[in-house]
């Protein structure tokens, strides 16, 4: 008969597997975690990659959007490339000039995000978007954690906007948007407005809301002639040009991590 195992022998033996497996759990990372940290795109845009059936893990399509892998022990592809992890994280802020995209690429040839980044040679993504005809700030980066929780509604970012309008402002212009708007997807409000001159005034709102702001003003009846971002949470437009980039310094990368809850 073999020896016979001391009982502790068999607990410690348990314990050790169980780290073990522990270590190997925590080395595996969510997909969509692994393609925005490889610079594609944000979390949100892996999903679509992965649900539209465009990502490959060791030459096998994965749709689960919950898989999990250790990116350091498998292949993983996006339109059969394959993608490898960016130690090095950028932050750019853009002043979108009026007319451009907010995409990294548009199959129609139209201007697009990426033709004012042409000497950047990481892959960057937009944090957030403006639509077509509004201008002013947009964050570019390559992180895709703070890319996630920077659009996400629950992290409230405020952004800050300048209009410039047509005609005569309505009266109690200001306790009306502060109270808020009904709109067709809900009510919308600001958290701070300034009339700056006779046809600018400034706004600051939370919510990322498709058209938001150009849909909160055409519902009190402004007509909206240009739309400003300067300001996304604790970064500002400053003095960018228009169609210029330039880095986030130090302080401005800690103000944003800190509201985002990325530096504890």
């Amino acid at each position: 008969m073999p020896p016979s195992i001391p009982g502790g022998v068999i607990v410690d033996c348990r314990k050790w597997i169980a780290a073990e497996m522990e270590v190997l759990a925590m080395a595996e990372i969510r997909l969509n975690k692994i393609i925005a940290d490889a610079g594609v795109t944000s979390r949100r845009g892996a999903d679509d990659l992965i649900i539209s059936g465009r990502v490959m893990v060791d030459g096998r399509v994965v749709r689960e959007l919950g898989a999990k892998f250790d990116p350091q022990k498998v292949n993983v592809e996006v339109d059969s490339e394959t993608i490898t992890q960016q130690l090095t994280k950028s932050y750019l802020a853009l002043h979108k000039p009026r007319g451009v995209l907010s995409t990294m690429y548009d199959p129609e040839g139209r201007p697009s995000l990426a033709d004012f980044i042409d000497l950047r040679t990481e892959r960057l993504f937009h944090v957030g978007r403006l639509d077509k005809d509004s201008e002013g700030l947009i964050l570019l980066s390559n992180d895709g954690d703070l890319t996630f929780r920077a659009t996400h509604p629950s992290f409230g970012l405020e952004k800050t906007y300048i209009i410039e309008f047509d005609g005569k402002l309505p009266a109690g212009i200001e306790k009306t948007l502060k109270n808020g708007v009904e709109l067709e997807d809900g009510m919308a409000r600001v958290l701070d407005y300034k009339q700056l001159s006779p046809t600018w005034l400034e706004v600051t709102i939370h919510e990322g809301r498709y058209h938001i702001i150009r849909r909160l003003m055409e519902a009190i009846g402004i007509e909206v002639i240009r739309l400003i971002r300067t300001r996304f949470g604790p970064i500002s437009l400053g003095e960018t040009p228009e169609g210029r980039w330039r880095d986030l310094n130090d302080g401005e990368l800690l103000n944003l991590q800190t509201a985002l809850n990325l530096n504890k």
